[in-house]
This record gives structure tokens, sequence and C-alpha cells, in this order.
């Protein structure tokens, strides 16, 4: 069945009747795409079963949508993940496995996610960070971006830049990479994210008046480090309620040197005083609940300005994060902490609005899903699935696993199991996680003589999923030798 036939097919089958399924649609009966992402937000969220965060914008956004519980990044660092759920390749595909790095400088010609939609009549804009920015240091500049995806482009910068003087940090001098916060003066809209979402706001309105249809991208500077928020947010947090996360003695012991270098790289935050890490902790959620009120305006102006009803609103992370989890403060390792995104899609027509899925998802499944759900022919380099069928019925299971990579490991996530292999077909060492008895991943069963069955067959399936990941995408040009697995 040729491409376009199928993708109609399938929409047919999704019950997307609501949804335009045709590209040669007239241009206000286009579903509009609002894609929301935060910058190392894990799910440390309220919708998520967090007792202690206020996030309640996500959490009405969740209520309207459908919230996937097991969605995962493809690379738990931001580069790497931006470049790929922006071309819907694996990394391994992109080639590319660190920050710095331009999508054009292994990708001259891929056509990215909103680059579909500029060529099939929508004005992609684009605020903030969507690829990848040196936080805090690029704030106000285009980082990294790809100009090629956008017709508009908006660099917000705010006070937190002149701020950063006095802002705390565990290495004088260093702040996007170490633990550092600040507890601001002045208003949410004089911050970096603030002013962000008001230029979303604008061009909503510009949007609206002109009834174009958009593909507008919002992403926002927070949490990521240095947490910073005005001190209202600090305040709804007192430090002696929250809980830091220890880990169980001895657990280093039992993890393969690859993993124990990625939960311990960063000596200045390896065991951290308890105050330090109360501090830190209540300054994460602090910038969480302050990126979450931006979001709210943001959702507040497509319901004022009457867009909701016609438009795909993606909200997500682009990975996870560890906050004292396995003793790891950030993100770079293969635990779930740092795989694992929120991810809440709420689209028109759909049936299953205010749901949760238990469907694996990858970040990879962004670009297909929401072209399927605006009618656009998909192209043939993608890698990942659409989650479209799971919109309409939260009990299906548009792919049962989900693949995530670090330096050289890689990790499957199943319904029950984590299953990670670090080094060639896991020659330095593997590790295995139940999650019905072990969610936290504290007890590495990959050892164990009565798990030799089971580590045999996620292998099998780890390897085959591996294989795929890197496979040369259909008419896409790469420039970069791969030698074992990864650019030069």
């Amino acid at each position: 069945m040729p491409p376009r036939t199928l993708l109609l097919a399938v929409s047919a089958i999704c019950g997307c009747v609501a949804i335009a399924t045709s590209a040669r649609a007239e241009p206000e009966s286009k579903p509009n795409v609002l894609f929301l992402i935060c910058d190392d937000l894990n799910c440390d969220l309220a919708c998520y079963g967090h007792a202690m965060v206020r996030s309640p914008n996500i959490d009405r956004l969740a209520e309207r949508g459908l919230r996937f519980d097991r969605a995962y990044c493809q690379y738990p660092l931001c580069g790497p993940s931006r470049a790929s759920f922006m071309t819907g390749m694996y990394p391994d595909q992109t080639l590319i496995h660190r920050n710095a790095i331009r999508i054009r400088e292994r990708l001259p010609d891929v056509l990215t996610f909103s680059q579909l939609f500029r060529r099939h009549g929508y004005s992609a804009a684009r605020v903030g960070k969507i690829y990848h920015y040196n936080v805090p240091k690029d704030i106000g500049n285009e980082g990294h971006d790809d100009p090629g995806s956008w017709d508009t482009t908006f660099n917000p910068r705010g006070r937190d830049k002149d701020d950063e003087a006095d802002v705390f940090t565990l290495v004088p001098g260093k702040y996007g990479g170490t633990l550092s916060w600040l507890a601001a003066d002045g208003t949410d809209r004089e911050q970096t994210d603030g002013i962000g979402a008001t230029e979303a706001i604008k061009l909503l309105d510009n949007f609206a008046q002109a009834k174009t249809p958009f593909f507008l991208a919002v992403g926002f500077y927070r949490p990521h480090t240095p947490y910073v928020a005005p001190k209202k947010y600090f305040d709804m947090y007192p430090r002696d309620k929250i809980v830091v996360p220890k880990p169980p003695k001895g657990h280093l012991d039992a993890l393969p040197a690859p993993a124990r270098a990625s939960i311990t790289r960063k000596k200045e935050q390896v065991n951290i005083s308890d105050d330090l890490a109360r501090r830190a902790i209540q300054a994460y959620y602090a910038s969480t609940t302050f990126a979450d009120a931006q979001v709210g305006r943001v959702l507040d102006a497509l319901d004022r300005l009457g867009l909701a009803d016609n438009t795909v609103v993606v909200f997500t992370s682009d990975h996870g994060y560890h906050m004292g989890e396995h003793g790891h403060w950030q993100k770079t390792t293969l635990f779930e902490n740092a795989a694992r995104v929120p991810l809440i899609i709420a689209a028109p027509g759909m049936k299953a609005a205010g749901r949760s899925t238990q469907s694996p998802a990858e970040m990879i499944d962004f670009y297909p899903t929401v072209a399927q759900l605006c009618g656009l022919p998909l192209p043939g380099h993608l890698s990942g699935v659409s989650l479209a069928p799971a919109l309409n019925d939260a009990s299906a299971t548009p792919r049962r696993s989900a693949l995530t990579q670090y330096a050289t490991g890689y990790s499957l996530r199943t319904p029950r199991y984590r299953y990670t292999y670090w080094g060639p077909d896991g020659s330095a060492g593997n590790e295995l996680y139940d999650h019905t008895t072990d969610p936290k991943e504290l007890v590495n069963l990959a050892t164990r003589e009565d798990s030799a069955e089971m580590v045999e067959e996620l292998s099998k399936l780890l390897r085959a999923r591996i294989a795929e990941a890197g496979q040369s995408p259909p008419g896409v040009k790469r420039i970069g030798l791969r030698v074992g697995g990864r650019a030069k």
C-alpha cells in the first residue's frame, strides 16, 4: 500500500474525524500545532503523581489530552535528544552524540519536523530553545538552532541573565552543568521564560487574526540549571518538607563500571550535604512551578483566541533528570530518572481525553504522530511510529518497548523491565531491573542465576533494536564517519 494511502487508512481506523486528513485542505481547516517543551524537566509533576510539586497548568492540559506514563528520550543529553526528535531519527542515525553540533553539519538536507509543516503551507515559528543551546551562556541568541526549520524565530533574554552574578553555584563561575540556583527578585514576566511566553502569545494573536495555520514551538529554559525563579515559587516548597533520596549502601558495587561512572563523574555533586540537597531540590521544584505558570499563560491564550479546538498540543521535556536518585544529580545516565520524560498530547476529536496510557513511547514518535494528525505525508527517513491510535484508545500499544542510549550503553524499557548493557554487545557489563518489584531500579538482577533466561531474551531484543536504530535513513545524506556507532 502506498504511504499516503496507508496514512489515510490509519487515520480512518483511529477515528480522527475532527482532524484534517489531507494536506490539500483549506488553510482555515488545517489543524494547528503547539509544541511546548521544558528543559531538563522530569516527571515530578502533580499529574504524574508527585505529592509535592505544583503543576496546575500542565495538569489541566493532561485533563484534556492523553498522558503517556512511559515516554522515553533517545539520549539523555540536550543536543543529541533534540536533534533526534526534530529529525525523527535515532542518534546513531543522526550521528549526533554530543552537544554543540548543528544538525546540518551531519544531515545537510534532512527535512525536519517543523520544516515539513513549512512545506505544506504552515507558518513555522520558534520561541526559545528547541535545538541545543548552552544554558545560560546562549540565552538571548540562537544557540545551535537550525534556521531552515523556521519562518520566524525569537530568542528571549530576561533578567536571569543579568542576575547571574547573584546565582549560588557549587563551582564558582559555572552554572549550566553544575547545581546552581537563585530565588530571584522581580516578576515572572521579567524572566527569560516569562518574556518567551509573552512573545508566544503575540504570535498566537497574529496567527488567529490572519487565520494562518501554524506550527509554533515554544522552548522554555527552566528548570535547567541555574534553577532561577521568582522568590514566591521558592516559598511554596519549605525545605523541611523535602525528602532527599538515599540510595542503599553498596548500591554502586552492583553496577557495571560504565554505569558507576555515569552517576559519579561530577565529583563536586557526589555525597553533597543534606542541606545543599534540600536547597537544590527546593530550587528545582520552584523552577518547575514557574515554568508551569508560563505554560499556563500560553494555554490561556490558545483558549482565549478560540484556537484550542483546532490545535494539536504536545507538551514534553528533552529528557529526564535526577534529583539525588542513585546519588546522582542532573542527567546523562541510563536509569529511568534520566530516560523517562513527561509527555501529554491533546488533539481535536480524540476519544481518550483525560486518560493515561501505559504504552511505551519514544520521542522520535512525535514527528510521525503530529504529521499524521494533521494529514501530512510522512517522509521516508522517519524511524518513529505514530502514537495516534492511543489518542482514541488508551489501551492501544503502538510500540512495545523504548530504546535509550548514552556513551557506550544502550537501554531497553519494556512494560515490566529495564535492561541495559554497556560496551559492544554488553562486554562492559549489564543491568536488569524489574519494575513490578523495584520501580526505583536499585536492585540489579542481571548477574543472578535465576535471571539468566530473561537476560538472554532481553539481550536478543535489545540487539535487534540497536540494529534497527543504526540503519541508514533512506534518502538522507549524512556527513561523518561511523566508528563504533559514533560520528568522527
